[in-house]
């Protein structure tokens, strides 16, 4: 199954963080959500006031931050999925070369 985000919607799916502190389980009930996730699908952007179509900053692929309560969840192919606006992303985090 494919989808494609509307407008400035995207399309992200959470990133695991591999975080293990002092060697106590933590059950994933406890966890929170890691916020940062890598960009499936982009839409194609949103208008402005006279209707000019504003291209999104973000890519496919682009791994990013977003807040902590940020988007809906939605569950696609017993996978879970982040929606989330252009607005709601704090950064797009770059390797270092």
């Amino acid at each position: 199954m494919k989808i494609k985000p509307l407008h400035d919607h995207i399309l992200v799916e959470r990133l695991e963080e591999e975080v293990k502190k002092g060697g106590i389980i933590i059950p994933d009930t406890a966890k929170e959500k890691p916020q940062q996730g890598k960009i499936i699908a982009v839409g194609d952007g949103r208008r402005d006031e006279k209707g000019n179509k504003i291209p999104l900053v973000v890519k496919k692929g682009d791994i990013i931050l977003f807040g902590k309560y940020s988007g809906n969840e939605i569950q696609l192919v017993d996978k879970e999925y982040l929606i989330i606006r252009e607005d709601d992303i704090l950064g797009i985090i770059e390797k270092e070369k």
